[in-house]
């Protein structure tokens, strides 16, 4: 049903520079996303415009222009830095007699090249299925069955209508599935819960270097590359912390400016992980000269799924890209770590990664030493069953001596109910 690019594909890029930010795209970016397709670029078409032309998008000329360039360079694709309606799309290929692919349509098929987990693609086929369910119109006009006279009549329903049934349908079978696939998901983050282990999500611009970082932490062999969406399938792992002890780290996708809405509700099962994280870190590509904005458009993207009251460590990447720059933790006036200047490709800062993350995690675990006297057993049954249980010992009167190590939220949430007194056990 989809388009795959092959590689060796020859492409015209399509570029039109808006004096809206909002509307503004990047074109290094637009090339680092064709290149990361597999697809050769011709040449590139740009132009200026207030607003997009209602029918070809850029103007009636520069339309032609387009079309010229196809049939000077032979060129098989046409490739818009911009998301194009329907009916702009059909306009332009019956222009220039040759297929039109927009950034939204571009950068499904990316994460289709990418998709390697079997909740990967159903996530990616439904993106797909939600772009293409509104280009369905005249696609299939020569199949139409509602046709008259004999022999010719059908089931009365057109190919349109039957296109659109059998889209609903698979969308709706691939939603149970990722469904199921969310409620395992919720199954191991309880059981991670349970076992108090806090987790921790790495998010930030696609290639920032997020999956190197990861790798350089784990120990791990996910796949690394100089490219957007290197990363596509999430990927959970454990890391030792000193004074904190086991935590995972979860690699995830890389945003990118304007970020799809389908793919947004697609990876929705995915960015719970984001969304449920005892902290993020922010992964920032400090050499690149649009850091600044790839900030602003992570920022966009975790208001969107409801991530950015999460807290955040902000980890400025690459510094062995630039001069005179050493590793190095910056703190706000508290004395918080907020951003660790490092190099993951380097492995340069790593330790003091680490110190920040001991500060960050470890401010939130909560330690006490009780003393539960017999009659309080159900306190002890309580805290045996959130597996923070340090260490225990019984004095000579029987009672129950123990250290406690959990969470803040998890402490809080204990005293809130305070059903047991438990601060009236409280040694220190």
């Amino acid at each position: 049903m989809f388009d795959r690019y092959q590689a060796g594909e020859q492409a015209i890029l399509v570029h039109v520079d808006f004096p809206d930010d909002s509307s503004r795209e990047d074109l290094q970016e637009f090339k680092m996303l064709v290149s990361s397709a597999g697809v050769s670029e011709l040449t590139v078409v740009s132009g200026k415009r207030n607003t997009p032309h209602p029918k070809y998008f850029v103007g009636s000329g520069k339309a032609q222009e387009i079309a010229d360039a196809v049939a000077l360079y032979d060129a098989n694709v046409i490739l818009f830095n911009h998301s194009l309606s329907p009916s702009q799309e059909k306009h332009i290929e019956a222009l220039c007699q040759c297929r039109v692919v927009d950034r939204t349509t571009l950068i499904l098929d990316i994460f289709a090249q990418r998709a390697r987990t079997h909740e990967g693609k159903l996530q990616v086929e439904l993106a797909q299925l939600r772009h293409i369910s509104s280009r369905l119109i005249r696609g299939w006009t020569h199949l139409e069955r509602q046709k008259g006279g004999i022999g010719l009549r059908g089931p009365g329903e057109t190919q349109l209508e039957t296109d659109r049934r059998l889209l609903r349908e698979r969308m709706n079978n691939i939603l149970k599935r990722l469904d199921k696939v969310e409620k395992q998901r919720q199954q191991g983050r309880r059981s991670r819960t349970r076992a108090e282990i806090p987790t921790i999500s790495l998010v930030g611009y696609t290639n920032a270097g997020k999956s190197t970082l990861f790798n350089r932490l784990t120990d791990s062999d996910v796949y690394a590359a100089d490219q957007l969406f290197a990363t596509l399938d999430p990927t959970l792992r454990k890391i030792e912390v000193e004074d904190v002890g086991r935590v995972i780290l979860a690699d995830t996708v890389g945003f990118i400016r304007h970020l799809p809405h389908d793919l947004v509700a697609a990876f929705k099962a995915t960015l719970t992980e984001t969304r449920e994280a005892e902290l993020l870190l922010h992964v920032v590509d400090i050499s690149d000269e649009r850091r600044s904005e790839n900030i602003d458009q992570v920022t966009d993207v975790l208001t969107e799924i409801e991530a950015h009251e999460v807290p955040q460590l902000m980890i400025c990447n690459k510094i062995d890209n630039l001069h005179d720059v050493e590793p190095r933790i910056d703190r706000d006036e508290t004395g918080m770590p907020i951003r660790v200047w490092l190099s993951a490709q380097a492995n340069i800062g790593i330790d003091l990664f680490f110190q920040a993350l001991a500060e960050r995690l470890g401010r939130q675990i909560v330690r006490h030493s009780l003393k539960i006297p017999p009659a309080a057993g159900k306190l002890r049954g309580m805290l045996y069953q959130l597996n923070c249980i340090a260490d225990e010992h019984f004095d000579e009167q029987g009672n129950c001596l123990v250290d406690v190590k959990l969470p803040a939220r998890e402490w809080n949430r204990l005293i809130k109910q305070d059903k047991a007194g438990l601060e009236r056990f409280i040694e220190n």
